[in-house]
């Protein structure tokens, strides 16, 4: 397997960003960066799995950042670190300082809502990634935000049974900053239908089977301009072990 180099990269604030890499013994390789999920990291959904080592198999580097307040990134505590759209203007820095110019971009849940904004507010990647996420998810993230901040609020209360219980399980076993975590959340908010109609490069959305969490796939597939569906077996948390999904990302990127 391909060891990872991680790197970091000062944010607007100071904040600094780990950024994990993986490419061929070869060297060089297309770039694609990959945007994780909200409470994990780059290990958890690109690494651990296989996916990121498929890509380089297929010739690509993948460039796995840890989104602030998530991983090994830092996670600020001043409100002033999480102006809105906070993710997206990491993303821009973050293909600045690696002057990156032919590039694809993926995302995972937050890390599709991320990308998502990050074209919206100016990133031209060749090819784009939306996984895990649907037409609700960045139309309606608001709703889906409030949920997982109530989760935080009512973190030492929640009990098996409750709506709840899987994200606060989850951000116990990735050790969340919580308070970080809730700051982040407050500074996103949603996509209305004449922004998505900006990402306008050939896009796949990837989802699982069983995955409604963000709302439709189809849906969010019919209103982009350039957009394919495809599926892959899993609910949201276990669609990101399944071998499928990096087979789909060689098969749409290469």
């Amino acid at each position: 397997m391909t060891a990872a180099l991680s790197t970091r990269v000062n944010a607007f604030d100071g904040t600094q960003l780990a950024v994990h890499r993986m490419a061929p013994e070869t060297g060089g390789g297309r770039p694609v960066v990959l945007l994780h999920g909200l409470f994990s990291n780059a290990d958890m959904n690109w690494i651990r799995f296989g996916h990121a080592q498929k890509l380089v198999d297929a010739g690509f580097e993948a460039i796995m950042p840890d989104l602030r307040a998530h991983g090994m990134s830092g996670a600020a505590h001043d409100p002033a670190s999480y102006p809105e759209d906070v993710l997206a203007r990491d993303v821009h820095t973050l293909v600045e300082a690696l002057e990156l110019e032919d590039y694809d971009l993926v995302g995972f849940s937050l890390g599709a809502r991320t990308s998502a904004r990050a074209v919206i507010s100016g990133l031209e990647p060749r090819r784009l990634v939306l996984s895990g996420m649907g037409l609700e998810g960045l139309s309606g993230w608001n709703n889906r935000a409030a949920f997982f901040i109530d989760a935080i609020d009512r973190f030492d209360e929640v009990k098996r049974g409750d709506p709840a219980f899987m994200a606060v399980s989850f951000m116990k076993t990735m050790k969340v900053d919580r308070v970080a975590a809730r700051l982040l959340l407050q500074s996103v908010a949603d996509t209305s239908s004449d922004e998505l109609a900006k990402l306008a490069m050939p896009t796949m959305v990837l989802c699982g089977d069983k995955d409604n969490d963000n709302g439709s796939a189809t849906r969010l597939t019919e209103v982009l301009p350039d957009a394919r569906y495809v599926e892959i077996p899993g609910t949201h948390m276990s669609s990101v072990t399944e071998g499928a999904l990096g087979d789909a990302l060689v098969d749409f990127l290469t």
